[in-house]
């Protein structure tokens, strides 16, 4: 079927019986198929129960108010956290980028190449290097410089920018500056960063200097939702690659890119498809 008439439901809640029951009936009433489902409990006895369903239907899209104002007293029965996601509402993402490009364009590759199901209405930036590159896309680019001294009225321009165009998610494609938390409330679970180790290890700047130093024998990057504490937000994707003792930092940077170009695109991939419920500063992926 067509985005019209597809949506996506994420819910959480205390495990109960029932839950499932109540949904597909709900569904079922109104005019809406299952098309795909995943759960996961996080306790077989009274632990957190985690949806994800994928529903379609004719003229879904007609039907939104009306599913929205059904399911309301279903999720109020079961104290459930919910989100719905209509096809036909495109996600918007912005992406944020500085000096190293090597994520922003990978980023726009994979959205030219329709693996990435949103629109990107803007990149913004403190360094002109991805110009050139993100303008031969058709996207507008946003030179804003940046430092900690002008750190509050960046922010406001930047968050401006993402209001006019209403953005859904940001992306840090190595984005080198520190958000501060005002920033990071207006987009709670809706700011993906790239770190460029595989965290918890080498939180903060160099952790490729750090890793050379401690001598590691994996090298990796981590994508993550973006809290107010640095690179400790729910983790989204992870990978590594072998090194050994002949790799200096700049062989560790080298093999760290492509790791993190893959792990930043998977994080924001599965985002966009609904795949993710954060819990207890984890995440659930659905994959």
């Amino acid at each position: 079927m067509k985005n019209q008439d597809r949506a996506r439901l994420l819910v959480s809640c205390v495990d109960q019986p029932g839950i499932v029951s109540a949904i597909s009936t709900l569904l079922y009433e109104n005019g809406a198929n299952i098309v795909e489902s995943n759960q996961y409990t996080t306790d077989p006895s009274e632990g957190r129960f985690f949806l994800r369903l994928v529903i379609e239907g004719d003229q879904l899209q007609a039907k939104e108010s009306k599913l929205k104002a059904a399911f309301e007293p279903v999720a109020e029965k079961f104290g459930m956290t919910w989100k719905w996601s209509f096809l036909h509402h495109r996600k918007r993402t912005a992406i944020f980028a500085s000096k190293d490009v090597t994520c922003l364009r990978e980023l726009l590759y994979q959205w030219e190449g329709g693996n990435l199901d949103t629109d990107i209405p803007l990149v913004i930036s403190n360094h002109e290097t991805g110009r050139d590159i993100v303008e031969s896309f058709g996207i507008p680019y946003f030179y804003i410089p940046a430092n900690k001294e002008i750190r509050k009225e960046v922010e406001a321009r930047q968050i401006e920018l993402l209001k006019e165009y209403d953005i859904d998610l940001v992306v840090l494609a190595r984005y080198m500056q520190i958000l501060t938390p005002e920033f990071v409330s207006e987009y709670p679970a809706e700011i993906i960063n790239i770190h460029h180790s595989f965290l918890p290890a080498f939180i903060g700047a160099n952790p490729h200097r750090k890793a050379y130093d401690r001598g590691v024998k994996l090298i990796g990057a981590t994508s993550h939702y973006v809290t107010n504490d640095l690179d400790e937000g729910p983790i989204i994707e992870q990978d590594v690659g072998r090194v050994d003792h002949r790799d200096q930092v700049e062989d560790l940077k080298k093999q760290g890119s492509l790791i993190e170009r893959t792990v930043l695109t998977r994080g924001v991939k599965w985002h966009l498809e609904d795949r993710i419920l954060v819990h207890d500063n984890k995440t659930i992926v659905f994959n």
